[in-house]
């Protein structure tokens, strides 16, 4: 008898411990904010305490943009005297206007020395890796079958059938890494 006695009382000190630490924990799930009280001014106070983050990071404020951009025209500015001394970029021409509708700078990098090295126009593979017809003569060019980007290598070998495409792209993606990387970026 003392055996179950003790045992009905273990059974329910752990009940009593279980039910204090669920109710220490709150309510859960989405929309449980107000933890069964009806009153709106303790909800909107709860609300301001945890409008605070927990994590510190969030506590500094970050003025991301400028750093990028300002980052990004130095980038750009390497870039582009870089270009113009290699002779990728003619004399007036803007980088940020050559790559104007480009995903990527490295694409449009790869390109420019892809341009270069198989003697392809550049607008030619421009036209085919945007998609994007440039407003300049393309008569010369075949552009991208039903207006889809194609890869460099095919853009290569569409325009120029002798050019080995595979090799030739990857060249050019390779020195424009070296381009990026020398710009530091």
């Amino acid at each position: 008898m003392k055996k179950q006695f003790l045992l009905a009382g273990v059974v329910a000190l752990g009940i009593c411990l279980g039910a204090s630490r669920v109710a220490a924990q709150g309510p859960q799930g989405a929309g449980a904010g107000g933890g069964g009280s009806s009153s709106s001014k303790s909800d909107t106070s709860q609300k301001s305490q945890k409008s605070r983050s927990l994590n510190p990071i969030k506590w500094i404020k970050k003025d991301t943009k400028t750093d990028r951009s300002s980052a990004n025209a130095e980038r750009d500015k390497k870039l582009g005297a870089s270009l113009h001394a290699q002779g990728l970029l003619p004399d007036g021409t803007k980088l940020s206007d050559a790559c104007e509708n480009f995903k990527e700078l490295s694409e449009c990098l790869a390109a420019l020395h892809a341009s270069h090295n198989t003697g392809v126009r550049f607008d030619c593979l421009k036209w085919d890796l945007t998609a994007i017809q440039p407003s300049a003569d393309m008569s010369a060019c075949k552009g991208p079958e039903s207006y889809k980007r194609m890869s460099l290598s095919k853009s290569i070998e569409l325009n120029k059938p002798e050019a080995r495409g595979k090799t030739e792209a990857k060249n050019a993606e390779k020195q424009a890494r070296t381009d990026l990387k020398a710009a530091g970026s």
